[in-house]
């Protein structure tokens, strides 16, 4: 068994959903995703039970990129929790891509490669939208708006920004049971303008208040009750800004750099109030 190509991408967190206002945004994260192609089995069973590499291979083929010979065989390294909103689909796609183009020397743009990430989650039935605004933020730092119904990348992504500085803020994320279902598209309309002011926020440069006021959304198209106390309850205790990720059930708080104690008071707090729930730090993506 030989390693025949190798790719890396990372998870994100939402800044706006795509089923509030038919425009998606996230933010990457540092929760490594490293993807490994092989030209035999690897010998530790892998877990794809959508079959979304198997998708990637296909939408590699049918857009007329060149394929490695021989029986192929994948290898995943993920730290992204899965089922959480933290856009761990999207980051295997990305990863994986980018192996197949190490593997065979094609070289592909980063929005190719997202538009290839996006027909690969759609046909794995793993997003109804195609996820490119998470395929971007796992493929490269900074923030995108994404129109969800465009059919080209030129005209896919409507607005971009500067990422947070990994140096300026810590990141915790408090991880949950994973939801059995998501949440029908049509929960999120009545609860538009939370949506409207995450983008109103995104087109000021102010992607932390967008990850607020979306989450605000979120947890009122899911009815969760739990998540809003506990997004809540960081503010309390130092947080700048909190909120569900995704359709959930993870919870995004940041936290200014130097605020050791707002962190440790953070870690108490939801240890007690949330002790079923793990709590995992890490940084925005520079």
């Amino acid at each position: 068994m030989a390693v025949i190509g190798t790719g890396n991408a990372n998870g994100a967190c939402s800044l706006l959903h795509a089923a509030g206002l038919g425009y998606g945004a996230s933010i990457g994260l540092d929760l490594p995703v490293t993807v490994r192609l092989l030209d035999a089995p690897a010998r530790r069973d892998l877990s794809d039970p959508n079959g979304l590499l198997d998708a990637v291979l296909k939408v590699w083929s049918e857009a007329g990129h060149p394929t490695p010979p021989g029986e192929l065989a994948w290898s995943v390294r993920s730290d992204v929790p899965p089922g959480q909103g933290l856009k761990s689909s999207a980051a295997v796609a990305i990863a994986s891509l980018r192996a197949l183009v190490d593997a065979t020397e094609h070289r592909l743009e980063t929005p190719a490669l997202v538009e290839l990430a996006g027909a690969a989650q759609l046909q794995a039935g793993v997003s109804l939208t195609g996820a490119y605004d998470d395929a971007w933020a796992a493929a490269a730092p900074g923030w995108r708006v994404v129109d969800v119904g465009a059919t080209s990348a030129e005209t896919r992504v409507v607005m971009e920004g500067e990422g947070l500085k990994p140096e300026d803020w810590r990141v915790l994320i408090l991880t949950g049971t994973p939801r059995d279902a998501h949440p029908p598209i049509e929960s999120f309309a009545p609860h538009a303008i939370h949506f409207q002011n995450a983008l109103s926020a995104l087109q000021e440069g102010r992607p932390l208040v967008a990850l607020t006021q979306n989450g605000r959304g979120v947890v009122a198209a899911t009815q969760d009750h739990a998540g809003r106390q506990l997004a809540n309850h960081a503010f309390v205790n130092g947080g700048r800004a909190a909120g569900v990720t995704g359709s959930g059930p993870a919870i995004v708080i940041v936290v200014p750099e130097g605020m050791d104690q707002a962190v440790k008071r953070l870690r108490n707090q939801y240890a007690q109030r949330a002790p079923d729930r793990k709590l995992v730090e890490t940084r925005f993506v520079g």
